[in-house]
């Protein structure tokens, strides 16, 4: 029987930690190592996480005495990771009882090109209420050689993701000079191997004030520059015009979103790597005045997000 090793990390957490690790030690799969993480919360997420770890002395407790961040913090508990798989999961989260046997199972049937597999998730609230589920549910989301794809679209919901403990292994771990590790992880990953797919929804990921995914283009949100980093090594490891057209689409898109929240330095940074591709359209030049006059857009860009809430269609699932 292979062994998972779930490693969970908590930063801040406090109110959702025994939620999340009794949907952990309530898996119908039987050999599963727990590995626990605190990155200095400057909650009482330690002494919580202390509480619910008694009478489990085989549960290592890794309690950061700074802020390492999500990278690092993973990496320390990876050294300790004994599985053939491994899963990433924030202690806000929940797992359904049955998701490691299913992801075990699932992984079993595909061969070894095969590095990573995903599924279906629902949203829930600080209540737990559900909110709305990360793919409709009847549509068949990619599968195999998805690197060009991951490349120019946020798709994956990454508290789904079970890897094999060799991927992360050949990839020496998460690139501790990132904020975060999600779009870093899938194009390394899927430049060498395959992902997989599962519709059923065997996760549901909390989102709350204190979610990592709240940052997301805020002014000074320093995971802009690790976007621009990951970036950097798309540009080396891509083979086709494809996978550079990929790119570029993914260049554009930050660009925008540096330009309209502000944050001038990455958007000069977007800005100059597409320039390496050409010369940049119109808009573009536009949007690179703009940002070399220190405009600030954002009421402009909070302005569209409130219509697009309000007015029309609910957002799909991409960032």
């Amino acid at each position: 029987m292979k062994k998972v090793s779930v490693i969970c990390l908590c930063y801040n957490q406090a109110p959702y930690l025994q939620e999340a690790l009794e949907s952990v030690w309530n898996q119908t799969y039987p050999d599963i190592q727990v590995i626990v993480v605190d990155d200095a919360s400057t909650d009482n997420s330690g002494e919580v996480i202390k509480s619910l770890l008694k009478g489990k002395p085989d549960v290592p407790f890794i309690e950061n005495t700074k802020n390492l961040g999500n990278c690092s913090s993973f990496n320390s508990a990876l050294k300790l990771a004994e599985g053939d798989y491994i899963i990433d999961f924030s202690l806000d989260d929940v797992m359904r009882p049955d998701r490691v046997a299913a992801q075990v199972s699932f992984f079993e049937t595909l061969n070894e090109s095969f590095g990573v597999i995903y599924h279906n998730a629902e949203y829930i609230n600080e209540n737990g209420n559900f909110l709305k589920h990360h793919f409709f549910t009847s549509f068949r989301q990619p599968e195999a050689d998805i690197y060009k794809l991951l490349i120019s679209t946020y798709f994956i919901a990454p508290p789904t993701m079970m890897f094999r403990k060799q991927v992360i292994d050949n990839l020496d771990g998460y690139d501790a000079r990132l904020s975060y590790e999600d779009f870093d992880f899938w194009v390394r990953s899927a430049r060498k191997y395959k992902y997989a797919y599962q519709p059923e929804v065997f996760t549901s990921i909390r989102k709350h004030s204190e979610s990592l995914s709240t940052r997301w283009y805020k002014k000074g949100d320093e995971q802009l520059h690790s976007t621009y980093l990951v970036c950097l090594k798309i540009q080396q490891m891509n083979r086709s015009e494809e996978e550079d057209h990929a790119l570029r689409r993914r260049l554009r898109y930050e660009i925008r979103q540096s330009v309209f929240s502000a944050n001038h330095k990455e958007a000069t940074l977007f800005l100059d790597l597409l320039k390496g591709y050409g010369r940049l359209p119109l808009i573009y030049l536009i949007l690179e005045l703009l940002n070399r006059l220190k405009i600030d857009l954002r009421w402009l860009r909070n302005t569209y997000h409130w219509l697009q809430g309000h007015l029309f269609a609910p957002k799909s699932h991409f960032k």
